[in-house]
């Protein structure tokens, strides 16, 4: 059994990863496959982006350590198929990074990290001649925010975009505009494709002013689930039972929240 008083290193992770594989290991883990693990990759992926913006540096440790078994996982899983081994992993990361950072393990020289941004592209792109490649090189699985960010980025380099946040602001009312229309026209799929191009120019509108859309969303929700629990408190506090509220009286209890929550910012 590894000794938990001692310093463990991934080896040692290997080695647990090995016995819990084992035949006389866990059943779950055995009946795992690449397949069934990736819901998990995606998930720890979103909970170590949490706890990073949450400034949470015990749970990005733990997110951190959730993720690394992934890698570990999967990677036993394909050198029991006699795929590749975790060893052919790291060696391709490691070559893959020597090659990409000229200026640093050979003599190019960059004068800014947007030129190193650049070089980088071209020489993935010098990776990739002869391949057989799709425009839109995206992983569907993306979330839709953070995908549609990324649609933005490879047309701006293919020279169609915006030329600043205010002219996508001014594509942002437009869409709005034709949402309107079409919630008064009654047409469902025509709502729904109208609200899916609202999404997208607004993702589009953070990527001109260089934020992360889906970071942003994700602070939303946050922001939203923090004043809410507030406001159902507030009403517990006051003896009001919520449910039973006007709509005009649960508006004041959510005023009273956000009022509070600006003022101490101030």
């Amino acid at each position: 059994m590894t000794n938990q008083h001692k310093t463990q290193s991934v080896n040692d992770l290997v080695e647990i990863m090995d016995k819990l594989l084992a035949p006389d290991g866990c059943p779950w883990d055995r009946e795992q496959s690449l397949q069934s693990l990736a819901p998990f990759a995606i998930e720890e992926a979103f909970e170590l982006a949490e706890a990073i913006e949450n400034n949470d540096m015990p749970s990005v440790k733990e997110e951190l350590g959730d993720l690394l078994l992934q890698v570990i996982f999967q990677t036993a899983l394909t050198k029991r198929q006699n795929t590749f081994t975790l060893e052919d992993v790291i060696n391709g990361i490691c070559t893959k990074l020597i090659r990409r950072h000229p200026h640093v393990f050979a003599d190019d020289k960059v004068k800014d990290a947007d030129e190193v941004l650049k070089n980088w592209n071209i020489i993935k792109a010098a990776e990739k001649k002869g391949k057989v490649q799709k425009l839109f090189n995206i992983p569907v699985n993306l979330p839709a925010l953070q995908r549609s960010q990324k649609l933005g980025d490879k047309t701006k380099g293919l020279k169609f975009d915006w030329k600043n946040p205010e002219e996508v602001l001014l594509k942002v009312e437009e869409e709005m505009l034709e949402l309107k229309e079409a919630l008064k026209e009654k047409d469902m799929n025509h709502v729904k494709e109208e609200l899916g191009d609202v999404f997208f120019v607004l993702a589009q509108l953070a990527r001109h002013l260089k934020f992360e859309a889906e970071s942003v969303a994700r602070a939303a929700n946050s922001k939203f689930e923090k004043r809410f629990e507030k406001m159902l408190a507030l009403a517990n506090e006051k003896g009001l039972t919520f449910e039973t509220l006007s709509t005009e009286k649960k508006e004041e209890l959510w005023d009273v929240i956000k009022e509070s929550e600006v003022n101490s910012k101030n």
